[in-house]
């Protein structure tokens, strides 16, 4: 694997390329841009499937946000849907600069809220080939859906008075994405089991990682509550789309946001693969949930951004016209 950099804008992004056994830079590849849970870092989620993915012959890609881990940006912390959709797309455009990616195989991996980011990217991108999901969530309907219409409002005007206060000279506001242990979560009364597989993934697990804050800086809230990842879906979706989720279900909304998706979508091709079993949080690690999706995503991405018969024809043609260059 290999530390790359990138830029959205002014923001300069942090990321790792994984590369096949094998890799061989003379020759081009298909690859895969992967977008990750909120909260996460590159090193955690992405790159579980990131490495998995290059085991089975795809250049990986997987990156810090903007704002968060060692990617730059202020304020530090913030979560803002847009910018997250568009590091997504900076992502592709720093891929088109490296002569071994084949550009018309390229293909996108979203996980929890970072499938609505996929999905959201994808509608006007048409430089992903090929869209795969896992427990994909729109991280906007989960915030409004976590509260009464009462309590929603309320909190927008809370999002209000903080952004004044600040703009006064007040500190900004981070809170918490989830308890910064079991300990905490116990003693606050949380007892959902999905809250308590995320602690235990986020912070008391091998995976936890120390660029990983779990602190979200409150006035991100403006930008989520507003945000709608598939709302355009039926009109702009077309490429080809893979979504898995987990059959154990919980209270993340993964399999019933999955399972709109697929339905929405008015992709040709397109497929919903269950995994039996699994809960939201067992599809970010757990070996035995972990591998069924590989197996389906390396199937989906395999057919669907493998190189057609016109195109092998094509490069045939370019390699019988162009000098060959042998030693005197």
């Amino acid at each position: 694997m290999k530390r790359i950099f990138f830029r959205n804008r002014a923001i300069e992004l942090a990321g790792i390329i994984h590369f096949p056994n094998g890799f061989d830079e003379t020759k081009t590849y298909a690859a895969l841009v992967l977008a990750t849970p909120g909260s996460s870092v590159k090193e955690q989620v992405g790159a579980i499937y990131a490495m998995k993915m290059a085991e089975q012959g795809f250049v990986t890609l997987t990156f810090d946000p903007s704002y968060q881990g060692e990617s730059g940006g202020v304020p530090r912390n913030l979560e803002d849907p847009s910018v997250r959709v568009e590091d997504i797309r900076c992502a592709v455009d720093y891929l088109m600069t490296l002569p071994f990616i084949d550009e018309l195989r390229v293909g996108l991996l979203g996980i929890c809220a970072g499938g609505g980011y996929a999905v959201k990217a994808a509608l006007t991108d048409r430089r992903f080939n090929a869209i795969g999901t896992v427990v994909a969530n729109d991280i906007g309907r989960a915030f409004r859906e976590m509260q009464t219409r009462e309590d929603l409002l309320k909190m927008l005007e809370e999002i209000g008075r903080q952004r004044t206060d600040e703009a006064r000279g007040a500190e900004p506001r981070f809170d918490p994405w989830i308890p910064d242990s079991i300990k905490v979560a116990e003693a606050v009364g949380i007892t959902d089991p999905e809250v308590l597989e995320a602690v235990t993934f986020y912070r008391e697990s091998r995976y936890r990682h120390p660029n990983s804050s779990n602190r979200l800086l409150f006035t991100s809230y403006i930008h989520l509550l507003g945000f709608d990842a598939f709302n355009l879906v039926p009109e702009l979706l077309t490429q080809p789309l893979q979504v898995i989720v987990g059959g154990r279900r919980g209270n993340t909304g993964q399999y019933k946001n999955g399972k709109a998706l697929f339905n929405s979508s008015p992709a040709a091709e397109k497929d919903f693969f269950v995994v039996e079993g699994a809960s939201h949080y067992d599809l970010y690690h757990k070996s035995d949930y972990v591998n069924q999706a590989i197996e389906r995503l390396t199937l989906f991405y395999s057919k669907h951004l493998s190189p057609s018969p016109s195109y092998l024809a094509l490069l045939e043609a370019q390699a019988r016209t162009q000098p060959s260059c042998r030693a005197s």
